[in-house]
């Protein structure tokens, strides 16, 4: 193999993902083959990451929404260092391995959420950008920039026909949130074939009308793509798309820019001659050239600095903001203030009747001051539910030093952003609606819970006096749909107390 170094490495992680889709004989080999180029530069130039410590609190954020490519996220994870070894590549969409067939939160090292369901991976990047502006703006102090990080992920022509994707966009736009970058496999193709049977937006307008900074480039040149993260970057006030126009089955000789290419194996045939075409060893497999190791692993000391780094600054931060600190590691662990719940209001029979949203009202209220990583907000519905944090403002645009979040008639993005925000950590997120929109929330409930994830859902409205509106708002069903969800405590208080 004669080619650059940079090829090389590309050329890696295309092979690598062909084969364990190969070896699988299932997966989605296109996308991983059309967004190698892009995805290496993001990891080897930009992202901020340490393999040896997976949970960094100060590491960049990368989602993989077009969770079906997930063999490129492996690739990149084992090559740069992360605890996934070469036999789990080999092991793909096997029972009871570290690789599953789209990522799964907590089975792989640098998986940052689940994805597969389209559009929720896009979602959850924004609850996480918008994660990272509200703890930034709680403890960053000046010379203490302890919070100060991107969010990047890779969305694909299905995410972003997702009804989800609207509603996310559409907020993230409204909130400036200037640290989230994605980069769109604008491949033109799906599993029924070209885009152009469903799928005519366009698509550089409907996101700058959204507020987003948008670049086009071609998603197979690297400098391209490295020069629109840099301006991307130097944006602050309006997260970015970048849409690289890719080749999906990039390399393969009868199946690029098929459909073929997109959901399963290219076959051990089309294997070999892709490989040939690429200028690999046709009959290699898994194979990961000493020079494409060492560039990738370079990750490993570049992460040990940076974390290094910070560290340091959050040593020096501890002796000069000590009470932020402790608050911080308290937050980022997950623990709750000790005696927390002795702030509870008690209720009896002196205060008369009191709707339970009433009294759910009253017990936040009294929480807020003790529990600040209590975060939310409702649909467009807190007068109703009675979610508004009192004492505290209302995220806007530049303005994150706040608790409560205007969603906007959004339930759908409200659930997939909160769980971003329980992914960030340090956050205690909710949000609210009446039960019977709990509907419009379900896909992302029901990752919630399989995640298991702490974010508190607080529904209203469930009684028979509901009536009144119609049957389009009188909750039958939901309950007990919620409650068949697994990992998910649905709890249906019966009275204030």
């Amino acid at each position: 193999m004669t080619m650059d170094l940079d090829q090389l490495c590309v050329d890696t992680i295309r092979t690598l993902s062909m084969d364990g889709d190969q070896k699988a004989k299932s997966g989605h080999p296109g996308l991983p083959l059309g967004m190698a180029d892009a995805a290496y530069v993001l990891w080897n130039q930009f992202l901020q990451h340490n393999p040896a410590d997976p949970a960094w609190p100060n590491r960049d954020r990368f989602v993989l929404s077009a969770g079906h490519g997930s063999m490129l996220l492996y690739s990149l994870l084992h090559l740069t260092g992360y605890d996934l070894a070469l036999e789990d590549l080999q092991q793909f969409r096997q029972w009871g391995s570290r690789t599953p067939g789209h990522p799964e939160y907590g089975d792989t090292p640098g998986v940052e959420t689940t994805t597969g369901p389209l559009g929720q991976g896009f979602s959850n990047g924004v609850g996480m950008a918008l994660a990272e502006q509200l703890m930034a703006a709680h403890f960053n102090r000046p010379g203490f920039e302890i919070v100060n990080h991107h969010t990047y992920a890779i969305v694909s022509d299905g995410d972003l026909m997702e009804g989800i994707s609207h509603e996310a966009a559409s907020i993230a736009g409204h909130l400036g949130l200037g640290k989230l970058i994605y980069l769109y496999d604008d491949n033109h193709i799906t599993i029924e074939g070209d885009t152009a049977l469903t799928y005519s937006d366009e698509t550089r307008g409907r996101f700058e009308a959204y507020g987003w900074h948008v670049l086009a480039v071609d998603g197979h040149d690297r400098t391209a793509v490295r020069q629109a993260i840099q301006q991307a970057q130097a944006v602050t006030d309006q997260p970015s798309l970048i849409i690289c126009r890719t080749h999906i089955g990039y390399g393969s000789p009868n199946k690029q820019d098929t459909a073929k290419v997109h959901g399963e194996p290219l076959g051990v045939d089309e294997v070999r001659l892709t490989k040939e075409a690429l200028g690999w060893p046709s009959d290699a497999q898994f194979l990961i050239p000493e020079e494409a190791q060492t560039q990738f692993r370079a990750a490993v000391d570049r992460g040990a600095e940076s974390q290094g780094d910070w560290l340091a600054l959050f040593a020096r931060y501890e002796q000069t903001h000590p009470d932020l600190a402790a608050e911080w590691q308290r937050r980022m662990a997950g623990e709750l203030p000790p005696d927390w719940e002795e702030t509870l209001p008690q209720f009896g029979p002196e205060d008369g009747p009191i709707a339970t949203r009433a009294a759910s009202g009253k017990i936040m209220q009294a929480l807020a001051p003790v529990l600040p990583e209590l975060v939310g907000g409702s649909a467009d519905l807190h007068p109703s539910t009675k979610t508004y944090l009192n004492d505290y403002p209302a995220v806007r645009k530049g303005e994150y030093a706040a608790r409560n979040l205007h969603f906007g008639i959004r339930e759908h993005a409200m659930a997939g952003i909160l769980n971003g925000m329980a992914l960030y950590g340090g956050l205690r997120p909710y949000g609210s609606t009446f039960l019977v929109f709990s509907d419009y929330m379900r896909p992302s409930i029901r990752l919630a819970a399989l995640m298991g994830l702490p974010v508190i859902y607080v529904f209203t409205h469930d009684s028979i006096f509901v009536g009144e509106d119609g049957p389009t708002h009188q909750p039958v069903e939901h309950l007990a749909s919620l409650r068949v969800i697994p990992g998910l405590i649905a709890i249906r208080p019966a009275d204030a107390k």
